[in-house]
């Protein structure tokens, strides 16, 4: 759900929407599964996701001959730098989705992932000295107020939410700066975290406290963490290459407006007074924001 570069050709193409498409459902449906291992322990679904990520993603490197990247970022110090911080973002992203579908705070992620495009073209601006349109600092500032709204009703800031704009928002900034293609380095990420998330299992093991072969359903469940987690990456990030950057960025609001729908339908988690309020605030700047990427689309066709 991060901004992706642009294709070479920037145009839109039918395998490209397809892709992107796989990969946003996938997402919007993720909530349903993190449910089911909701009482393990979120570090060790994270661990678990990323130790079983490396075999997908290395087999799909294979499949497409493109390990020679791969090979020359591991050489480059200055490569597994930057990829040693882009892992460590995901891998924080990772763990407070898992933390918030595992606490009832699914609003918290759908909020988060909706608030994050704002977020980027606010850092953007901080950052790289972008000059924002006057409707773009309409809706970073509607996404401001909104979250006014929800700090004043809870008295405290909607933490879990930021923490996953501000992790992804950075992690796909770090991201563009990465010198391998999408595939090898989504690779990369998680052959550098499964060495932490590896002796973090086995010492759960030692101790008697992982869940991993403690029963069948939770280690099947524990596999299946590396296809949640590869699989729509891997979608997303074929499925960005051949799309525009303006049509991505429109496609981006469908997981969490899934994520938002099972949370309130299927969660029934509350929806109350100041979410009422804060969540058409960010709907609206989600528009507001929108708006010259629906017309460059339009121009485009």
């Amino acid at each position: 759900m991060a901004a992706s570069p642009e294709t070479a050709e920037n145009t839109d193409t039918p395998q490209g929407f397809a892709f992107a498409l796989g990969a946003y459902v996938f997402w919007g449906f993720l909530p349903l599964f993190m449910k089911l291992v909701a009482h393990i322990s979120p570090v060790e679904v994270v661990a678990h996701r990323v130790i079983w990520s490396v075999p997908i993603a290395g087999a799909v490197l294979l499949l497409m001959r493109r390990t020679d990247a791969l090979v020359a970022a591991l050489k480059s110090p200055r490569t597994l730098m930057m990829a040693c911080v882009t892992a460590a973002l995901v891998s924080v992203n990772w763990g407070i989705y898992v933390w918030s579908i595992a606490t009832d705070r699914a609003l918290d992620a759908a909020l988060g992932y909706y608030i994050n495009p704002l977020f980027s073209i606010a850092l953007a601006a901080l950052l790289l000295g972008e000059k924002l349109t006057r409707l773009q600092w309409v809706a970073v500032g509607l996404a401001a107020a909104a979250v006014c709204v929800l700090w004043y009703d809870a008295g405290t800031l909607p933490w879990a939410a930021l923490t996953l704009t501000v992790s992804w928002g950075f992690y796909a900034f770090f991201k563009k700066s990465l010198p391998v293609g999408p595939n090898q380095g989504f690779l990369l990420e998680v052959l550098i975290l499964s060495v932490p998330a590896t002796i973090y299992v086995v010492w759960l093991g030692a101790q008697g406290q992982g869940q991993f072969l403690a029963n069948s359903r939770d280690t099947w469940l524990l596999l299946v963490c590396g296809v949640v987690t590869a699989v729509p990456l891997l979608l997303y990030a074929n499925g960005a290459k051949l799309l525009r950057l303006s049509t991505i960025g429109i496609m981006q609001y469908i997981a969490p407006t899934m994520i938002f729908l099972v949370a309130v339908i299927v969660f029934n988690e509350p929806f109350g007074r100041a979410r009422m309020i804060a969540f058409p605030m960010i709907w609206t700047a989600l528009v507001v924001y929108s708006v010259p990427m629906l017309r460059e689309l339009r121009r485009g066709r």
